[in-house]
């Protein structure tokens, strides 16, 4: 009798901060990693640290921003038989700087980042999930999702929406196939992201130290979320009570509450 196969899981943004805790959480569960990201020194630095504990991982470094980058992603898994178990939608980032102070070029990168590419990789690899009767998607969306948009970082929010209800989709129509899905909506996260996107300084100042999760904790959140098969996970009370605090105020006064949000972050 062979022995069942090893479990894989398809990691997009996988070289640092929320994408580098999933790595690491299913490396401990035994599960097999295939890493994609821009930068291939990073995913193959993570795959040397992981590979010693027993886990095979793989390198399949993807620019999901580039106009065929899910495309060329989804060939390449093909052409190395790679048929991932498990899929998580990471990959993201904001822009700060405005949304007319940005050249569309950018916004269009962020969007097939963001929205495009998740929803393509769920739509090339669900299916076979499907035939196996076993799956697991994870789209990392953002506490931003379930609040009004915030100036200065217009689309964030309405992509990271967007997520939320293709998430809670795909979760209704997969639900009884053995394919879970959920959108896992974390707040204020200690990562790389606010480094990124200039930010750091700003929110740093802007919110005291129990609005912060680590990445591990949301990681944990996310992955418990999905076992259980829960459409949408928030992670942190902090941030459960805020979003339901922005959806039960009147849209004016949530309005008004997401644009002293920005006013602190210097955004507006």
């Amino acid at each position: 009798m062979s022995a069942p196969a090893r479990r894989s899981v398809l990691i997009t943004g996988a070289s640092a901060g929320i994408g580098e805790a999933f790595a690491r959480a299913y490396a401990r569960r035994g599960w097999d990693l295939i890493l994609t990201a821009r930068r291939r020194e990073r995913l193959e630095a993570l795959a040397d640290v992981l590979t010693p504990s027993g886990v095979k991982a793989h390198v399949v470094p993807a620019d999901l921003g580039a106009d065929d980058g899910a495309d060329r992603l989804l060939a390449a898994l093909r052409s190395q038989g790679l048929s991932p178990d498990g899929l998580v939608n990471n990959a993201g980032y904001s822009r700060t700087s405005g949304f007319l102070a940005s050249e569309w070029a950018d916004h269009d990168a962020m969007i097939r980042v963001m929205l495009t590419a998740p929803v393509k990789l769920a739509h090339g690899l669900a299916p076979a999930m499907v035939e196996r009767g076993y799956g697991r998607i994870v789209n990392v969306a953002s506490l931003a999702g379930t609040m009004p948009a915030t100036g200065g970082d217009t689309l964030y929010g309405p992509i990271k929406s967007f997520l939320i209800k293709a998430s809670q989709g795909l979760h209704l129509e997969l639900r009884d196939r053995g394919v879970h899905v959920t959108a896992l909506c974390p707040g204020y996260t200690y990562s790389e992201f606010h480094d990124v996107n200039g930010s750091r300084e700003e929110v740093s100042a802007a919110y005291p130290r129990w609005m912060w999760m680590t990445a591990e904790a949301v990681v944990e959140a996310g992955i418990e979320g999905v076992e259980a098969n829960r459409p949408r996970v928030i992670p942190g009370l902090a941030n459960r009570l805020l979003s339901g605090l922005a959806q039960h105020l009147p849209n004016g006064m949530a309005l008004r509450m997401v644009g002293g949000h920005a006013r602190r972050l210097k955004r507006l």
